[in-house]
C-alpha cells in the first residue's frame, strides 16, 4: 500500500537512522508522483498514458529512455569523486529504504545510473519516484 504525499516542503528532508522505520518525505520539484513504501503491492509496468504524463518532466532534466530495454538512464557529473561517492550514498539509503535499487556504474567523479523495475520487467512508478528523488539529491550538491 503506498501513501499520496502531495504537501510541498517538508521541514526535514534528510535521511535519520532513528527514524528509519518511517518513509523520506520529499516535495515534487519534477511533477511526479511522489509516493511512500508502506507494505508495496506489486509493481506494474508504466501505461503509455502514465508514460506520457511522467516521461516528459524526467526528459526535461536529461533522463533517456535505453533502446532495447524498458529503462531510463542518466548520466551525472560532479566536482570530484568524494562528491560523486556521496552521492551514491544518499541514493543508496534511500533506494535501500523503497527496496528499489539501481544499476549504476562509477568512475571517478561520474556516476551512470539506469533504473528499471526487474519484478515487472520494465519501467514502473518506482523508477519514477527513484529518479526524482535523485535529481533532487544531485540539485542539493552542486
Amino acid at each position: 500500500m503506498y501513501h499520496e504525499r502531495r504537501e510541498e516542503g517538508w521541514a526535514d528532508d534528510r535521511y535519520d537512522p532513528f527514524r528509519a522505520q518511517q518513509p523520506l518525505k520529499f516535495n515534487n520539484a519534477l511533477g511526479a508522483y511522489q509516493r511512500v513504501k508502506a507494505n508495496a503491492g506489486k509493481a506494474h509496468r508504466l501505461s503509455a498514458e502514465e508514460r506520457d504524463q511522467l516521461l516528459p518532466n524526467l526528459r526535461a532534466v536529461g533522463w533517456n529512455e535505453l533502446e532495447g530495454r524498458d529503462a531510463i538512464f542518466k548520466q551525472f557529473h560532479f566536482k570530484d569523486f568524494n562528491r560523486a561517492f556521496g552521492f551514491m550514498t544518499r541514493v543508496a539509503l534511500q533506494a535501500e529504504k523503497l527496496d528499489h535499487h539501481p544499476e549504476w556504474f562509477n568512475v571517478y567523479n561520474k556516476v551512470h545510473i539506469t533504473l528499471s523495475t526487474h519484478e515487472c520487467a520494465g519501467l514502473s512508478e518506482r523508477d519514477i519516484n527513484l529518479a526524482s528523488f535523485i535529481e533532487q539529491v544531485a540539485a542539493s550538491m552542486t
